[in-house]
């Protein structure tokens, strides 16, 4: 019989998943970790709390699995922070929950790692200690993005991110190198549409002196200064035939050949490469070679449109208002009434690179700490109601004294006018607010929100 071991400080909640799991599974309960390692039974899965007192979970995943190296664990945590879900998913963590635990998606997990468990590999990682760049968002999106980044920095896979312009491609090319075990070295990055092919060529590969009119002296490619780091192609799909031959030869032969020379130069370079265009419509068009599009995208990373994800507008807003701010040399850490609701209402063509634009201009122009409509442009503010929601006399009155909310009451203002609105309706509220259904769940209880008569 598959065993589980439950770890959690939580009284509560190890009695609860106890009485849901015994029914199938021989569970044991510890309240910490050191009383975990001290179990003489080997665990098959372990679902493992990260916030606890001793050693926490994130320091106990590759103490289970030295002890038991072909044990699975699966996190359950209340944190969505980028950075713990991709330190839990390289040290060895096969999937992470959040609370409230959604006991259908629990059981997916629990049976996933069952699956999976006898083709389990103790691998050794090295952890960087501070994940440099940062991605914010809870959304369930982000949260699959920051365990797939946890799950491939550490191997060789060529890895393809996709997505719109602006949806930050580059951001998370960064991430997954600094999250990775060549996190001190180079991270090289080259826009593919930037340069007419002679001089894209020549950037990639490199030149020796005389190999062209002002070539006066050896210079190095972008290959090769990233050797052992990562290199960056953006907007590969804007290569011409030319350079997609050249560097598909790169790929398969992990060597390089300087312009005007004829010896090859061997690199070890991860390439990670980004597009916002349709590549497998380009290939069917016979504009982008299919044998280097499947060596480009061993591993895809798709980031949806901030409009996808609106959920992770506050968390978003709040980093980038603290950013701006400290670009500024200013204080603006706060948003006037109505200022939430524009920006739910707008779709965000230029996504997360539109959204930083307009909030540093209007903490930039905005009289004090409080962002106003007055401080919004014009194609943001004038923008019309999406949602039919008719406000009372009490409502209008108290828009019109413009009272400050932080982020976090704007959120709650925000998810209480869309329950109203959908007359409670969860399947059709998370739709309008672009969220998974337990994160509703959990934004009810936080909020304290209850149906109104």
């Amino acid at each position: 019989m598959t065993h589980l071991l439950i770890v959690d400080d939580d009284l509560a909640i190890r009695r609860t998943l106890e009485l849901h799991l015994s029914q199938h599974y021989q569970t044991t309960l510890a309240g910490n970790v050191e009383e975990a390692l001290s179990i003489a039974n080997v665990p098959d899965v372990i679902l493992l709390d990260i916030c606890m007192p001793g050693i926490n979970g994130l320091e106990a995943i590759p103490k289970f699995k030295l002890q038991w190296s072909n044990c699975r664990i699966i996190i359950m945590t209340a944190f969505h922070d980028m950075q713990s879900t991709i330190v839990a998913m390289q040290r060895g963590a096969d999937e992470y929950i959040y609370k409230p635990i959604d006991i259908f998606e629990l059981d997916r997990a629990i049976q996933q790692a069952i699956n999976y468990q006898k083709s389990c590999i103790d691998k050794n990682l090295v952890i960087p200690t501070v994940i440099q760049p940062t991605i914010v968002g809870s959304s369930p999106s982000m949260r699959k993005i920051f365990k797939t980044i946890g799950k491939v920095a550490n191997t060789c896979a060529t890895i393809m991110i996709t997505g719109e312009s602006g949806t930050g491609k580059e951001m998370v090319a960064k991430t997954i190198h600094h999250a990775s075990d060549r996190h001190n070295k180079p991270f090289i990055a080259i826009n593919c549409a930037a340069l007419v092919d002679s001089l894209l060529e020549a950037e990639l590969f490199g030149y020796k002196k005389g190999a062209f009119t002002g070539a006066v002296a050896d210079q190095a490619g972008k290959f090769q200064l990233a050797h052992n780091g990562t290199l960056f192609l953006d907007e590969i799909g804007e290569l011409s035939p030319i350079i997609q031959a050249k560097l598909l030869r790169v790929l398969q032969e992990q060597q390089v050949n300087p312009l005007g020379s004829q010896d090859s130069i061997s690199i070890n370079s991860r390439i990670i490469n980004a597009t916002n265009a349709d590549l497998e419509h380009a290939i069917e068009k016979k504009q982008f070679r299919k044998d280097l599009y499947y060596r480009l995208q061993v591993v895809n990373i798709h980031l949806p449109p901030l409009r996808q994800r609106k959920s992770d507008l506050p968390e978003l807003v709040s980093f980038l208002l603290s950013k701006a701010s400290k670009m500024l040399g200013r204080q603006v850490n706060k948003v006037a009434v109505g200022v939430m609701d524009k920006l739910y209402q707008y779709d965000w063509p230029g996504n997360i690179r539109e959204l930083e634009n307009t909030l540093t201009k209007a903490a930039a122009l905005c009289c004090g700490e409080i962002i106003t409509l007055a401080d919004l442009p014009d194609n943001i503010a004038q923008h019309p109601t999406k949602l039919n929601m008719t406000p009372n006399r009490d409502t209008q009155a108290e828009s019109n004294k413009q009272a400050i909310y932080s982020l976090k009451e704007m959120e709650k203002k925000h998810v209480a006018k869309v329950l109203h609105y959908t007359n409670w309706h969860k399947g059709h509220a998370c739709e309008i607010l672009g969220i998974s259904r337990p994160r509703l769940q959990r934004l009810i209880a936080q909020f304290n929100l209850v149906k109104s008569e």
